[in-house]
């Protein structure tokens, strides 16, 4: 029964990651960037300026700083999508697969650039009075209650979408392959539940119990995994010197071609790097404009502009070099391995003994940050179908959901994530795409007070 499930689970997201989906994100992603006249891109430079906090006044409305909404939504994006959803999209679509990430994050630019400014400008109110933002509000405060439908059906699949299962299965899977079976102590469903059932219990502790020190200090310590995971990345790409061009030109010539993995299959190389994409940053989904709806600011198109840097950090960045250190050591070719546990091939091919030791401590960081991070925007979707007053029960939901995740399989996860993003994007793009005049006409004022020096 479970298997025949796990089939059909597989098969939905398959055939709805299709044209339909394709046209919806890079389209919508080209009609963004093109509408802007490429504002998101000319103003890089003014975003990097507004992060750094020159433009912050404690006064405005919001709860957190520019800096700490960017950090908020990066922390559920970088980490896993990083480390192992490159080495699902590798193994799925080959090399390839990479390049239509890079289009993918590139075209998600802008439309981070427009979901997270309307964030702001649409900002409602919760039952409890609290103001908040994401998608489910500025649906609602922009195209009027009509929509309210629209955007509860936005709120259930979110909270479907930002659940831990494919963080808790490839930290499990980390464990038991990485630590577990090369000691002899096993590796079986048992093991894999009582790793489960221990990461429950440590994410209830923060997300139930309240004890926000093991938050903060794994919080704290995620800039230094992320610093410790990019400096091993990078030796592993540089000590491979002859092979970083051919690894480039890899890329490039498989996205045309799909040879390397798919035999020729171009449409399914394109779709394989819009899903993980989309599982990497997260553009058009709508879970990042919840946490840059908090943002503290009255200028919806400042935080826009923050928001935009995610895809180029989360994607262009730190995939790229995660993908790089996969190919130049060939254990893309030569290893069977999927997710986390190709990804630490490579670790431990390039650098023996330590390299996936180094990876294990910084996977349990992000993936611990993660899962910590997700609640939050699951607590929201679920008080704004059902009152603040019920939304705590999301958390029990979530602490449940680790156990599932650590004993079920990776392609079926995945498959149950994208279908929940699928249907997170259609909600989310049209209605920003409906209400992206609104944009442009903010975007306008913004930039003629930037150039007047009156901000």
């Amino acid at each position: 029964m479970f298997e025949k499930l796990g089939e059909l689970i597989i098969t939905i997201s398959d055939g709805i990651w299709g044209a339909p989906i394709l046209i919806l994100l890079l389209g919508g992603g080209f009609y963004f960037l093109v509408y802007s006249r490429l504002a998101p891109l000319r103003y890089i430079g003014h975003a990097i300026q507004i992060l750094s906090g020159k433009y912050d006044d404690p006064n405005e409305a919001g709860q957190l700083r520019h800096y700490q909404a960017l950090s908020t939504a990066l922390a559920g994006t970088v980490g896993m999508g990083n480390i192992s959803g490159v080495a699902v999209a590798i193994t799925m679509g080959g090399p390839g697969a990479i390049f239509w990430m890079w289009v993918s994050a590139l075209l998600g630019v802008s439309t981070k650039f427009f979901t997270c400014s309307l964030a702001v400008m649409f900002r409602g109110k919760d039952s409890a009075g609290e103001i908040q933002g994401g998608p489910m509000y500025y649906i609602t405060e922009g195209l009027g209650k009509n929509w309210k439908p629209v955007a509860i059906f936005f709120s259930i699949m979110a909270m479907i979408g930002v659940s831990p299962l494919f963080q808790a299965n490839q930290l499990t899977q980390m464990i038991r392959d990485v630590l577990l079976v090369p000691n002899n102590i096993g590796g079986s469903f048992t093991t894999n539940l009582v790793t489960g059932i221990f990461l429950a219990i440590i994410v209830g502790l923060v997300v139930i119990g309240g004890i926000k020190r093991i938050g903060k200090v794994t919080g704290s310590l995620v800039p230094t995994m992320v610093v410790l995971y990019s400096v091993t990345v990078l030796y592993i790409i540089f000590s491979h010197p002859a092979e970083i061009i051919p690894a480039f030109k890899t890329i490039f010539a498989d996205a045309f071609t799909g040879n390397a993995v798919l035999g020729g299959s171009l449409g399914a190389i394109i779709i394989t790097g819009v899903r993980r994409a989309a599982f990497s940053n997260e553009a058009g989904l709508g879970t990042a404009p919840m946490a840059h709806g908090a943002a503290k600011t009255n200028e919806p198109i400042r935080e826009g502009l923050v928001a935009m840097l995610g895809p180029i950090i989360d994607t262009i960045v730190v995939c790229t070099m995660t993908a790089l250190a996969i190919i130049v050591t060939d254990t893309w070719v030569e290893s069977n391995a999927d997710g986390i546990t190709l990804t630490a091939h490579a670790f431990d091919t390039a650098i023996p003994i330590y390299g996936k030791y180094i990876l294990s401590v910084c996977a349990i960081f992000f993936s611990m940050s993660t899962m910590f991070a997700f609640p939050y925007y699951g607590v929201k979707c679920l008080g704004f179908v059902a009152g603040v007053k019920y939304q705590h029960l999301y958390n029990y939901i979530f602490v449940l959901v680790i156990i599932i995740g650590a004993v079920s399989n990776l392609r079926v996860i995945i498959g149950l994530i994208d279908i929940s993003f699928a249907l997170m994007a259609f909600p989310t793009v049209i209605t920003t795409i409906l209400l992206s005049p609104h944009v442009k006409r903010a975007a306008k004022d913004y930039f003629t007070r930037l150039k007047a020096e009156k901000l």
